[in-house]
This record gives C-alpha cells, structure tokens and sequence, in this order.
C-alpha cells in the first residue's frame, strides 16, 4: 500500500496515540483495518476487544490524553510494550498532538513513514515497507552509507 499524497485522515490517530496508518493490519491487507475510531471490519480479536477504545467510549472521550487520569495504568502498559518492541512512544505521540495539533503530528508521521525507496507506508510494527518489503532499518542504513552493498558483512 503506497501512503498518501493527501494528508493522513485524523481518523487514523488511535486514542492511545497510535497512527494507525502504519499499522501492519492498515498496511498488508487487502481489505485494510479502517483504524480504531472505525468498524471493527479487518481489525484483529485483540483490537476488536481493546480496553482502551471500551474506557474512552465509556468516558465520551476522543483520545486519551483528555482523560483526567492520562497516563492510566492500560496506557502506561501499552506503552511500555510500544517502546520496547517497535521503539515508539504512544506519550510522546500524544504531548506532541496536544501541544501541535493532530494535522502536524500525522504530516511528520507521513515524512517517517514512508518509504524512501518506492513511497510505501512502512510498518510500525515490523519496520518492512508494505511495497517493496525493504526492513527501515537497512534502508536507513544504505542512505547513510549509499555505497555500501546490503551484503556487506558489518563486522568484517
């Protein structure tokens, strides 16, 4: 799936501060999840049953950050996993829409996440362009080095 031209729908900005257009559900399917604050349709068991998105429909809520308790121990988790696993900080996501605004957080996450290589979405969660399969941190690794083959042996 190849990002956006136009600007990234606000839709896709998760209550948790996930932007759920690099998510791999949105990225490698042919019928896409539509985010969080969409149907269910495409959406994995655990996304369908999220905590999270029950507590703020409950609290009439639009994202977490509004909540008088933010960070509460769900998100404090979550972003504990976030952090560890895919090196993103659902908090920061956050502050950053509170202190900017929705419209610039989502363009810089467009910049981030798009595929230099083929202008694919790549993934959060495994780092691979949805298009051309390349991994983030190779292709990171060849910009800063655009001479180096992607065989080379790091260590020799």
């Amino acid at each position: 799936m190849k990002m956006p031209s136009e600007n990234i729908d606000h839709a896709m900005f998760a209550p948790c501060g996930m932007n759920c257009k690099v998510c791999y559900k949105h990225c490698y399917h042919k019928k896409p999840c539509a985010g969080c604050l969409n149907g269910d349709m495409g959406k994995p068991e655990h996304c369908r049953k999220c905590r999270i998105k029950d507590c703020i429909k409950e609290k009439e809520l639009s994202y977490c950050f509004e909540c008088s308790v933010f960070p509460c121990k769900l998100i404090k988790n979550l972003e504990k996993s976030y952090i560890q696993r895919y090196r993103t900080s659902l908090l920061e996501n956050s502050g950053f829409v509170q202190e900017h605004g929705l419209e610039l957080f989502m363009e810089m996450q467009k910049e981030k996440y798009t595929c230099p290589k083929c202008a694919g979405i790549i993934s959060i969660h495994d780092r691979e362009c949805s298009e051309c399969q390349e991994k983030m941190d190779e292709m990171m690794d060849l910009l800063k080095n655009p001479n180096r083959s992607r065989d080379t042996d790091k260590y020799s």
